[in-house]
């Protein structure tokens, strides 16, 4: 795959940000990460996928919450960038800039992962006490709204409880994400449930655009969230899922989580890429086409 032969002025796991002055030009690659690890495959089409789900929610929940979105590519590509549209098609978007609130802004609706993990030690997730008897992929009485610190690259993302997030960012900001969070979480999962999608968790990003708080970075996408098939849906066992968890799946039982990350099998790439195209079709209802054969 062909990239930008440019030096990107941030790198993330998956996207790579490019200052264009009074915007920024967000890329997201089709690298693929899981356990804070940036695996060496890349899963074809995948920074489309995510790019073009997140656009699709950006305007579906522009009335709820403010967005940084001001266009994907090509659309208002700037022009030293034109020569690179038909790698940046579909794949990146124009954004306003942000004074970025350092939290990780994560909804749970259903007790899995590392919930499930401190629900068994102590029937709590975050310092939330929950309801006896839940098991794997219960439903949760509400969703709860459960924060980790942003870690840099290469780091270990941390949960923490509210009241610590309140002593990172303030006791008013920290209600503010809370609020917002679970409005945006709420109103994407009535709507993803309708068509066929359980989400089970998901994290934002958030930052402060003219004095006012704004969604960034993504928004439900497969990258972000558990997408589960609501069609078979039953608690006490590990759901099936359209996104990364079919690699982490894989991670779990083929590696040992020391030095560097394995090479993931063709079946696994193609797999996952399926995946990501299945979230997009069923989210938006359109079929995935990719930019370049558009």
């Amino acid at each position: 795959m062909a990239n930008l032969d440019l030096r990107p002025d941030s790198r993330g796991k998956v996207r790579d940000i490019y200052d264009c002055g009074d915007t920024l030009l967000m890329v997201a690659s089709d690298r693929v990460s899981a356990y804070d690890f940036v695996l060496p495959d890349e899963i074809p089409h995948k920074g489309e996928v995510l790019t073009r789900i997140s656009a699709f929610w950006f305007d579906k929940f522009k009335d709820i919450m403010p967005n940084h979105m001001v266009a994907v590519a090509p659309e208002g590509l700037p022009a030293e960038y034109e020569q690179y549209a038909a790698y940046l098609a579909g794949r990146s978007m124009l954004v306003r800039k942000a004074q970025t609130v350092p939290i990780e802004c994560i909804v749970r609706g259903y007790l899995t992962g590392s919930g499930k993990k401190t629900y068994d030690q102590d029937r709590t997730v975050c310092g939330i006490e929950l309801p006896e008897g839940l098991v794997e992929a219960s439903q949760l009485p509400e969703p709860i709204f459960t924060p980790s610190t942003k870690a840099e690259l290469g780091e270990h993302d941390e949960n923490i409880s509210f009241e610590r997030c309140a002593e990172i960012v303030g006791q008013d900001v920290a209600e503010e994400l809370r609020e917002a969070s679970l409005a945006i979480y709420k109103a994407g999962a009535a709507y993803a449930l309708e068509r066929g999608i359980i989400i089970a968790d998901t994290k934002f990003e958030f930052g402060y655009i003219d004095g006012k708080l704004a969604l960034i970075d993504e928004c439900l996408t497969p990258d972000s969230s558990r997408f589960w098939p609501a069609e078979g849906y039953a608690e006490g066992h590990v759901q099936p899922s359209y996104d990364k968890q079919f690699v982490r799946d894989w991670l779990r039982a083929n590696w040992d989580m020391q030095g560097e990350p394995p090479h993931l099998p063709a079946e696994v790439i193609q797999g996952t890429s399926e995946r990501y195209e299945q979230a997009f079709a069923i989210i938006t209802g359109e079929e995935f086409v990719p930019a370049a054969e558009q």
